[in-house]
């Protein structure tokens, strides 16, 4: 799961700094926040021309002053040739505590209890099996799977109507995907975006990735619900 590395070592960012003593200046600071804001958001560095917008400087000179002081004080380092954010340790997932059970039918007398922990293999137990992509583009926001988000599929058969990576004619792309006599249909939940067709013919080309389990982005983790119908597109062959 390397892929949620930057994002949980940008609360190690905030943890430090909060514990750190203050001794930026108040445009320092903002400058700092703007790079974590960045590179948490679209992993990667400022251009000179987005700290000029957004500080009005009215030169490259005062990005690479505000840059050096931020190198002097430790919150960044110089390597291959340019500034990057001092790396974090990122922060161990401990897990969810249960810390009772609570009646959702009538009001009962509520026992608190330790009954353990909720952890990443509760909520997907193959977890083995598991990987992560992020996402570029808009065309399954109709599944609240936006462009930046992480999607976590696992190495499984992609069943008809599911949702799932597919690999084909050297691209990639994630929809929904159905299967009939005119062979494969790869269709948005986007109406701005047009379905793909595959032909029998050339079904033999196309690689499953992986099927859709669920996905990751600020807001927290939203599961596959998992409804799909009988068959698997990956064991569909166009000949039988």
């Amino acid at each position: 799961m390397r892929t949620f590395t930057r994002d949980l070592s940008y609360i190690g960012y905030i943890q430090t700094f909060i514990l750190m003593p203050r001794t930026l200046t108040a445009k320092q600071q903002a400058v700092f926040d703007f790079i974590v804001k960045i590179d948490r958001e679209s992993s990667r560095w400022p251009t000179y021309q987005e700290f000029r917008d957004e500080f009005d400087f009215k030169s490259t000179n005062s990005v690479t002053q505000n840059l050096k002081a931020l190198l002097k004080k430790g919150y960044l380092i110089h390597e291959d040739g340019g500034y990057q954010l001092k790396p974090k340790e990122p922060l161990p997932f401990r897990g969810i505590p249960v810390r009772g059970e609570i009646s959702a039918g009538t009001l009962q007398e509520a026992v608190e209890s330790n009954l353990g922990e909720i952890t990443l293999e509760t909520v997907f137990p193959n977890i083995d099996r598991i990987f992560a992509v992020r996402v570029r583009g808009e065309s399954m926001i109709g599944v609240e799977i936006h462009d930046g988000d992480y999607v976590l599929l696992v190495d499984d058969d992609i069943p008809d109507g599911g949702i799932g990576a597919i690999l084909y004619n050297g691209e990639t792309s994630l929809k929904r995907v159905f299967m009939d006599e005119g062979g494969l249909r790869l269709e948005p939940t986007n109406p701005e975006f047009n379905e793909i067709r595959i032909s029998p013919d050339i079904f033999e080309e196309v690689v499953i990735l992986g099927r859709y389990i669920g996905h990751v982005n600020k807001h927290g983790i939203a599961k596959s619900p998992g409804i799909y119908y009988d068959y698997s597109t990956r064991s569909y062959s166009p000949f039988s």
